[in-house]
């Protein structure tokens, strides 16, 4: 039986070290510690975590929503809350998240809503994937005049 690091476990599953260490810290990944006290995981407990159990029929699949447990997720910023408020009109629906003492409101597919069976009070998870966030600030009050740019000709007069 090879044991491997948490590092290199993690970097097995794909996963992060750190999100690794919370499994570990939560129970929801055996491992065995050495005389040092550090963790290493096994190739059996890797094995069962990437497997996934396949569907009895192509029907089956259809009814159950998905193929199994999702084991890692690229999203890293997950907020979680519970929701506040569902608006399902049609195609799109809204999503009111209380986290902590802010609202996060999303708009998903109304199919989504009704595949998640997301209703007022159940816990939830948002997760924001991102490549870029900008802020800004306005100014109060009529915009500056911005002065219009010299022409410089040659470095002649300097």
């Amino acid at each position: 039986m090879t044991l491997l690091t948490v590092r290199a476990a993690a970097g097995r599953l794909g996963i992060g070290y750190s999100t690794l260490k919370q499994w570990i810290y939560q129970g929801r990944v055996r491992t065995t510690q050495t005389a040092g006290g550090h963790h290493r995981v096994s190739d059996a407990e890797i094995d069962r975590l990437t497997t996934r159990r396949a569907p009895a029929s192509p029907a089956a699949a259809r009814s159950s929503g998905g193929t199994g447990l999702i084991v890692a997720l690229s999203g890293r910023n997950r907020l979680r809350g519970y929701v506040e408020e569902v608006r399902s009109d049609g195609l799109l629906g809204q999503v009111r998240l209380r986290i902590g003492d802010q609202t996060l409101t999303a708009i998903i597919t109304g199919d989504a809503i009704h595949e998640l069976k997301l209703r007022r009070g159940d816990d939830a998870v948002a997760i924001v994937k991102s490549t870029e966030v900008m802020i800004a600030r306005e100014l109060e009050g009529p915009a500056p005049a911005v002065p219009a740019r010299k022409r410089r000709r040659g470095r002649k007069g300097r």
